[in-house]
């Protein structure tokens, strides 16, 4: 890990927003799928959620061009269940749906934990999804074609939510939880090391301030495990 990668990693982390989201409904269409990867990691948005009924969410997330491994992804078997769970969360559900009481996407407060809700490429939101939310937002028209791309759609509003929120100045200030943080910072740092530690529920060694992982007895027995696979992980201090 070199010193000037690990200060950009954690540059990074230090502007991600954990209370800005998306929920994706069944959007299968990869070039879509990579789109809104792409422009969720370009906000900061650390969870990515998706209600996909054939699992094109997680298997066209792999043509994002690398984003996939900074956005988490977590996958719902139906749509009001990660709704509930987001709603817990203190999210508020925000539809990217054109009606009748849509109103326009930059007069929602940004600011406030927000999950984007999209829906499909050929439907959009469904009547049921939309209900669940407690505002419904659109991109207005000025044209002949009824609505954008989802994906379009999808960075249109999410870099109105970015210009509110660094006006609000929450991209000036670390938001994730410590835990979170130290987690997500190592993942992202030693992936193949993160895998190892989750297959055998090992903690993951801990950091020192260049990124080197400290030299500890876990640290050894990982880079044994790891040695025959490849390259091994690089620690501080004595080698063992």
């Amino acid at each position: 890990m070199r010193p000037e990668r690990f200060a950009k990693l954690k540059a990074v982390l230090d502007r991600r927003q954990p209370d800005l989201t998306v929920l994706a409904e069944d959007v299968h269409k990869p070039h879509n799928i990579a789109a809104i990867l792409r422009t969720a990691d370009a906000v900061g948005v650390t969870d990515l959620h998706a209600v996909s009924p054939g699992g094109e969410f997680a298997r066209h997330r792999g043509i994002s061009g690398g984003s996939r491994k900074w956005v988490r992804l977590h996958l719902h078997r139906e749509l009001e269940l990660a709704v509930a769970e987001l709603k817990t969360s203190g999210f508020h559900i925000v539809a990217a749906h054109l009606s009748s009481c849509s109103t326009d996407y930059r007069k929602w407060d940004f600011t406030r934990p927000t999950a984007l809700l999209l829906g499909s490429e050929l439907l959009g939101v469904s009547a049921s999804a939309a209900a669940l939310a407690e505002a419904q937002l659109h991109v207005p028209m000025r044209g002949l074609v009824a609505s954008l791309n989802v994906s379009v759609a999808a960075a249109v509003i999410l870099y109105e939510a970015a210009r509110q929120r660094e006006g609000a100045g929450l991209y000036d200030r670390c938001r994730l939880d410590p835990a979170t943080y130290r987690e997500m910072l190592f993942e992202w740092c030693y992936p193949r090391v993160a895998r190892h530690c989750r297959a055998r529920g090992l903690p993951y060694p801990a950091l020192d301030a260049e990124g080197f992982m400290a030299p500890r007895e876990p640290v050894r027995s990982l880079r044994s495990a790891l040695r025959g696979r490849g390259k091994a992980p690089h620690t501080s201090g004595a080698a063992s």
